[in-house]
């Protein structure tokens, strides 16, 4: 059984390419969050009771939505809401590209990091299109398939690692095939909006830019999505700075 799920939302149009595409290699059970958890990062929820209800999707296929974030979804399902754990998890297909430093907030990501730490395969798909409206998902959903597809004939990924995958925003023809990556790094144009309420009160927005990145350093994430590669990264659970472990070695007591 393959477990799909989302930040963006049960209804959004992504998810359903991301089931669909999947179909061919098994069942397919979705459980996504029944609103945007965009940008929610690792989020997991403790302090209140979780909601799940049966939801149609808009090919007509049944589907479960939680009030939870991404990771609650992951988390569910390996703690007995279904009969069976899934083979594989799937995340995506996101509204939005996540490169290098993007993956400490985002929910897509974070739903293949909790298969990770549950020593189940996952994987990561966003489609690199800034967000806008009526977006031909076809391409991301294609290479969805093919790199799924891979994982299930492996033994298994290595423990603690997920695949992020990011396409580009282009038709399949002009993609020019995939690249194995690192991250990269990203630049955020951030800004603090600030403005008032009708009642006097101050209320600020954390807007700006689209953010970017370092385009030319080869071989990482956003590099490859600059040259319409594929980006597939095997990201790590250990987040160690290992280089820095023996400098650190004289603070001991």
């Amino acid at each position: 059984m393959i477990l799909v799920t989302n930040d963006d939302g049960v209804t959004a149009p992504g998810l359903l390419a991301l089931k669909q595409a999947l179909q061919p290699l098994g069942e397919v059970v979705v459980v996504a969050p029944d609103r945007n958890w965009s940008a929610a990062g690792h989020t997991k929820t403790m302090h209140k009771p979780l909601r799940v209800n049966r939801v149609t999707l808009a090919d007509g296929s049944p589907a479960f939505s939680t009030d939870g974030a991404p990771t609650d979804c992951v988390a569910l399902v390996m703690l007995g809401l279904l009969p069976e754990k899934p083979a594989l998890v799937v995340s995506g297909i996101n509204n939005g590209g996540n490169l290098a430093h993007d993956l400490t907030y985002s929910g897509t990501v974070a739903a293949a990091m909790e298969a990770a730490i549950n020593d189940i395969p996952g994987i990561a798909v966003s489609l690199d299109a800034n967000h806008r409206e009526r977006i031909d998902f076809s391409a991301a959903a294609r290479a969805a398939q093919a790199i799924a597809r891979r994982v299930l004939t492996m033994a298994n990924l290595p423990r603690d690692t997920f695949l992020n995958v990011n396409v580009p925003d282009a038709p399949w023809d002009q993609i020019r095939g995939t690249r194995i990556t690192r991250l990269g790094t990203r630049i955020y144009r951030d800004e603090l909006i600030e403005r008032t309420d009708p009642f006097g009160r101050k209320y600020y927005w954390i807007g700006g830019a689209p953010p970017t990145g370092d385009q030319e350093a080869e071989g990482t994430d956003v590099w490859a999505i600059a040259q319409r590669f594929i980006s597939v990264t095997p990201v790590h659970l250990d987040l160690t700075s290992h280089a820095l472990l023996d400098p650190l070695k004289a603070w001991e007591a």
